[in-house]
Formats: structure tokens, C-alpha cells, sequence
């Protein structure tokens, strides 16, 4: 499971004309040749323009995170890519080094950038389906932006019906185009088992057509769709495992260094539009084993909760050090007959560059938590567990605190844990809650009247 890869093609700024120009196929030579000599300064200075807060994954960091995962596990059953493929600010990055492009430029040179990140996946894998989910900032013309059926969904079908498995390269070649969403059913040893993967930024708060103009007709689309798929799922008693990149619920970060005043009646922040995409995944308990998710760049869990059942959300860290955390990706068991997640073990990066990298456990589930899987019994009771811990001072609540932001330089694991401390009961609350009543009650149950009512 790898998530929120971020590549940056313009990390060295004097060899993107020579990406521009060449396929994808390419791109390995001219990314592998030494650095020009002004790369330094170059990228300072695009870096600098474009407001870039932090750098997004390099190509010998790309290098040494796929070789990493290659020699944790060299023969997947299947691999995943919970979203963001392309570096942040792509758009301004772009227009920067190549001012005279035009709009179908852009969107050409992007997909470029998501095939190429393919290839790479399939040349480490060649023997396993790789399949991947698109995220916000992977779009045609710029981040949570997207037109139904555009150009770049198309190119983008092609690159991904080349890696998936042949059963399922028929199916990504006609669903993906329209908007970016597939059905592919997962190859032996599992039984009847089934990736759902939708483009979720349809969903998102943030999403406008490539026009800049409101366009509610993916999402209505898109959720007619996956309850269709779930509802032919359930018909064939197959298990399922759904994939997207923007987690549905409460974004637990933007309302607490917001300051909102939840109990005092703001609002917290929700990271999609609308609760459809929660409803439709709570109405089919039943059916779905597990829902994959990223786009927080943090190792996270998820429960969704309705009175017909729950299920366990996992949100895989990220590669890119964008934010300050060290690159990680996950390693995951699975039954074969069920679908359920028995365990996963998080592996993280010694530095941020991929040079002289040392790959190493960050830890494993199972010994963590002392949980049997990861399934929606054990995900219920783990993040109650946590719910009830007000002070975040348990055994697991304090490792969940530890093992949230993966590294990062100069960064004591004991200060990572303090940090999260501080604004456990409101965080505590966001992964275990969906709607903004349900989190409203468990944030301003959690304090006694004379407190604040902040998060």
C-alpha cells in the first residue's frame, strides 16, 4: 500500500524540456543522468515563485522507496496507490518552466507524469496488478479540478489498464475514462473479492470543473455508481474493498488549527461536499472489508458507523516529505477467503531525500495493538477504546499518538506523542465520527461546562 507519491518532474528545472519532449518510456534516462549544474539554484527559485511549502518527492527518492518495497516484499499479491501521483503546486511549476504551453500541454505533460510513475510501478512489480486510485492534485488542469471525461482521464486509462491484471484492463479501459472510477476483481488466491476505486474529488468541498464553474454532475454520478456496484456485489455475495484518496467525515486538522469553536456552534471542516459517499459506504457493512484511503499524508484509521453495521477505514502515509514526515509505505496480510485485513506493518525512510536511505519497521499492527486484525470489530473496538481515553494516556492511544506523523528529522517520537496529546479528545472524535452532529456531541461531551469549547 503506497499513498500521496507526489512526483516532482521539476526537481531538476534544466532537464524538463527534455521531459517535455520525450514518451514516458523515456523518462528513466534523462531522470537518471547526472543533475545540470545550476539544479540547486534552479529549484530554489521555482520553489520560491510557486510557494511551495516543503519538497515534494524527488526521483532518487521515488528510486529508493520502490526498491525499498521491493525488498520488503518482492512478490505482491497486489499493490495499491491510494492517490496524488503529482507534486503539489504542478500547475504553477509547470507554467513557470514552460510559459508558452498551452492547456492541452499541460494536461499532455501530466498524464505523461502519471505514466511515468506507472511504469516505475509496474518495473518494480512485474509480476502483480497494481492498481491506482487518482487524488486531488492529479488532474488535467489543476488541483480538485477535473471535467468528466476529459483528455487526462483518457490517457490515464491507458497507463492503468497496462498494469492491472489482463482479467481487468477491459474494464479500467471503459469505466476509468468518464471519471476515473473502476471495478476490478482481485486476482488468486482471493475469493470473490473486488476493488472499488472512485476518483472521490468529485465529492470534494474544493472540486470545480476545469472551467472553474460548479459541476454537481460527477458526484451524482459517481455515487449512483459505486452503490450500483455495491448493490451487484452484494448480489454475488463478493467481499469488497473500496479506494479513493479524500477520506469521507470530519477533517480533524483544519478544524483544530482553525480554532472553530465547534460546541460553540461553527462548524467543523468536512473534507468532502456532502455525507453521500459515508452513506453509501455504511449502508453495505455487509459487503465492504475495507475502505483505503490517503490524502492526509498521515497514517490514520477510520471507523464508519450506521445502525446497519461498520467499516474500517485505513489512510496509508505518505511517500512525499511535503510536510515534514519521513516516506512510508505499508505492507498488508490478507485473508484470502474473507477479504479482512489480519495485519499491516508501516515501513519508514531514515531521511527525506532517498539518498543513502536506510528503510526500517516503523511498527507492526498486530504487536502494537494487540488486535487480532484490522477488521470492523477490532477497528470498533480500538477506536472506542480510544474515544474513552480522554487524556490519550493508554498504551494504544499513546502509540497511535507516536506512529500518526511517520519521522521526521530532529523530531523526538515522545514530542510527536505530546503534540497530538494536546487535541486528542477532538482528534479522537474526528476518526470515529462522521457527521458534524455525531462529532459535535462526542467533542463537547468530552468537557466539563466551565471548560472551553474548543477543540
Amino acid at each position: 500500500m503506497l499513498s500521496d507519491i507526489h512526483f516532482d518532474p521539476f526537481h531538476d528545472p534544466g532537464k524538463v524540456p527534455q521531459l517535455i519532449s520525450a514518451p514516458a518510456a523515456q523518462w528513466l534516462a534523462i531522470l537518471s543522468a547526472p543533475d545540470t549544474p545550476t539544479q540547486a539554484a534552479d529549484f530554489a527559485a521555482l520553489q520560491k515563485t510557486c510557494k511551495m511549502r516543503g519538497i515534494d518527492t524527488p526521483f532518487p527518492l521515488l528510486t529508493s522507496s520502490l526498491k525499498a518495497a521491493q525488498t520488503q516484499q518482492p512478490h505482491p499479491d497486489f499493490v495499491t496507490v491510494s492517490g496524488d501521483l503529482l507534486a503539489h503546486k504542478f500547475d504553477c511549476r509547470f507554467q513557470q518552466l514552460a510559459p508558452k504551453a498551452t492547456e492541452a500541454d499541460y494536461s499532455a505533460f501530466a498524464a505523461k507524469t502519471v505514466e511515468f510513475v506507472a511504469l516505475e510501478l509496474h518495473a518494480t512489480f512485474p509480476q502483480s496488478p497494481v492498481y491506482f486510485a487518482l487524488g486531488n492534485n492529479d488532474s488535467g488542469c489543476g488541483d480538485y479540478k477535473e471535467d468528466v471525461g476529459s483528455k487526462f482521464l483518457q490517457s490515464d486509462a491507458q497507463s492503468f489498464a497496462a498494469v492491472v491484471d489482463k482479467a481487468n484492463s477491459k474494464a479500467v479501459l471503459s469505466e476509468f475514462p468518464h471519471e476515473g472510477d473502476y471495478n476490478a476483481l482481485l486476482p488468486a488466491p482471493f475469493h470473490n473479492t473486488r476493488l472499488i476505486v472512485l476518483q472521490d474529488i468529485f465529492e470534494s468541498r474544493k472540486f470545480t470543473a476545469c472551467s472553474n464553474a460548479k459541476d454537481p454532475r460527477g458526484e451524482a454520478e459517481q455515487i449512483a455508481w459505486l452503490r450500483t456496484q455495491l448493490q451487484t456485489a452484494r448480489a454475488h455475495h463478493d467481499h469488497v474493498w473500496v479506494m479513493a484518496h479524500i477520506p469521507p467525515g470530519i477533517d480533524a486538522y483544519s478544524t483544530i488549527t482553525d480554532n472553530r469553536d465547534v460546541c460553540g456552534g461553527k462548524a467543523p471542516e468536512m473534507f468532502l461536499d456532502s455525507s453521500a459517499f459515508a452513506d453509501t459506504i455504511t449502508d453495505f457493512p455487509d459487503v465492504i472489508r475495507l475502505v483505503l484511503l490517503g490524502h492526509t499524508h498521515n497514517d490514520e484509521m477510520r471507523i464508519y458507523s450506521s445502525a446497519l453495521g461498520k467499516v474500517p477505514g485505513k489512510l496509508v502515509p505518505s511517500i512525499t516529505p511535503v510536510n515534514g514526515n519521513n516516506p512510508a509505505f505499508t505492507i498488508a496480510q490478507i485473508d484470502p477467503k474473507t477479504a479482512a485485513l489480519i495485519d499491516y506493518t508501516v515501513t519508514s525512510a531514515s531521511n527525506q531525500t532517498g539518498i543513502d536511505t536506510k528503510w526500517s519497521e516503523e511498527y507492526r499492527y498486530s504487536t502494537t495493538y494487540n488486535l487480532p486484525d484490522f477488521s470492523a470489530a477490532s477497528a470498533a473496538k480500538l477506536l472506542g477504546d480510544f474515544n474513552a481515553d480522554k487524556q490519550g494516556s493508554t498504551a494504544s492511544s499513546e502509540a497511535y499518538e507516536r506512529f500518526y506523523f511517520v519521522g521526521g528529522p530532529g523530531i523526538p517520537a515522545s514530542l510527536k506523542a505530546a503534540a497530538m496529546r494536546l487535541v486528542w479528545p477532538a482528534y479522537a472524535c474526528s476518526i470515529a465520527q462522521v457527521t458534524e452532529a455525531d462529532y459535535r456531541r462526542c467533542v463537547c461531551s468530552a468537557r466539563p461546562a466551565s471548560a472551553s469549547t474548543k477543540p
